[in-house]
């Protein structure tokens, strides 16, 4: 079983998506996610995510905490009602600890919207949760496929390369999450736990 750090904090990071996403407002004309093959088409979200981001990165941003809580209500905000209660329901789950349940929500999310990025991550954080490392980073590779500069899934990454032992790969995610999100905890503490590891080894 995985390290309490790790769980800690991806069941934090799931229960602040879920937490941003049930203060949004209910998407309106936004279109509905693919249920065909491949990614959906950037909706309207897309130019609102970019200025978030920029925001985010912004030296001596202090408002950094409400910034991502916005970046992920619009990450978990699919177009389609249906597929955002899925979502909902997966992460309650994951909440609840009824993984298996979770993995069976998000799945069907998966399989009926597999352009909507947070239901890759969210599903890699279930099949983390019950040692599932391959499922979790493939659902994971699918998610940065889709949103490269989804810190979450970047730190999440990190998490399991540092867990078997991949400590260098390891470090370029905490780096790259930290690259777009200077704020990150979780990120920054991976980062310098590795830092004082590999810089031991290297002696």
């Amino acid at each position: 079983m995985a390290p309490r750090r790790f769980l800690n904090a991806l069941i934090a990071a799931a229960a602040l998506a879920g937490a941003a996403a049930a203060q949004s407002p209910a998407p309106g004309a936004t279109p509905p996610a693919t249920t065909g093959q491949g990614p959906a088409a950037p909706g309207p979200a897309a130019p609102a995510i970019e200025s978030l981001l920029e925001d985010l990165r912004a030296p001596g941003q202090e408002n950094w905490a409400r910034i991502e809580a916005r970046i992920w209500r619009e990450w978990s905000r699919s177009g389609s009602a249906a597929m955002d209660l899925l979502l909902s329901r997966g992460r309650d789950a994951i909440e609840a600890g009824e993984i298996d349940a979770a993995v069976e929500h998000l799945t069907a999310l998966t399989d009926h919207a597999p352009g909507f990025a947070e239901g890759w991550n969210a599903r890699a954080t279930a099949h983390y949760l019950r040692g599932a490392y391959g499922p979790a980073l493939d659902d994971l590779q699918t998610a940065l496929a889709l949103e490269p500069r989804h810190f979450g899934a970047l730190v999440a990454l990190g998490i399991i390369l540092e867990d078997v032992g991949r400590k260098p790969e390891a470090r370029e995610a905490y780096r790259a999450a930290l690259a777009i999100h200077p704020h990150l905890e979780a990120a920054q503490a991976g980062l310098a736990r590795l830092e004082r590891a590999l810089a031991g080894e290297a002696i």
